[in-house]
């Protein structure tokens, strides 16, 4: 399991695509990503677009572990992205946000296969002036930290430059 971080625009996606893409096909790409609106449908699209054959698209906005779980034994994973999922579960007032967490923990810890997670490093700046938003720093930077812990190797990615945190370059 490689767990990549990175700030927004860092290359961490690209990064991941080219670690799954080095292993035998096919892929699954696990998107958590939710089209709301018109930028954030051409962000997917703009990923999607960098992806051919043979990567199958699984969407999975909330059920990020019952994915990884479902993935076919052996085959290579990518989930894109960590803090998408989290911000899905945040939302979701009847979400059980600690139990989602140990449930996606289980799920990757018992991976079949090649395991890459993508999430945003947002540790880096300013305190944010809002409850909701200091809430989902500190939850993301608490998931990171428990998959860290559990990942065989952890890439930050800055300007599209791969920084290895844990483990053996890929």
């Amino acid at each position: 399991m490689t767990l990549v971080l990175g700030g927004a625009r860092s290359g961490k996606s690209r990064y991941a695509e080219g670690l799954i893409a080095a292993l035998p096909g096919p892929w699954l790409y696990v998107a958590t990503a939710q089209a709301w609106d018109d930028e954030m449908r051409e962000r997917i699209a703009h990923h999607r677009d960098r992806r051919a054959a043979p990567w199958e698209t699984v969407e999975a906005p909330r059920a990020l572990g019952e994915a990884i779980r479902q993935a076919p034994a052996g085959r290579p994973v990518l989930v894109d992205c960590l803090t998408l999922w989290l911000t899905n579960v945040m939302l979701d007032e009847m979400a059980d946000l600690p139990g989602e967490a140990e449930a996606l923990l289980a799920s990757c810890a018992a991976a079949a296969g090649p395991l890459v997670l993508v999430s945003n490093e947002v540790g880096f700046g300013i305190v944010p002036e809002n409850a909701l938003a200091r809430r989902f720093r500190d939850e993301a930077g608490r998931l990171h930290q428990r998959l860290a812990t559990i990942a065989d190797r952890v890439v930050l990615v800055v300007a599209g430059l791969p920084m290895i945190l844990k483990g053996d370059p890929a």
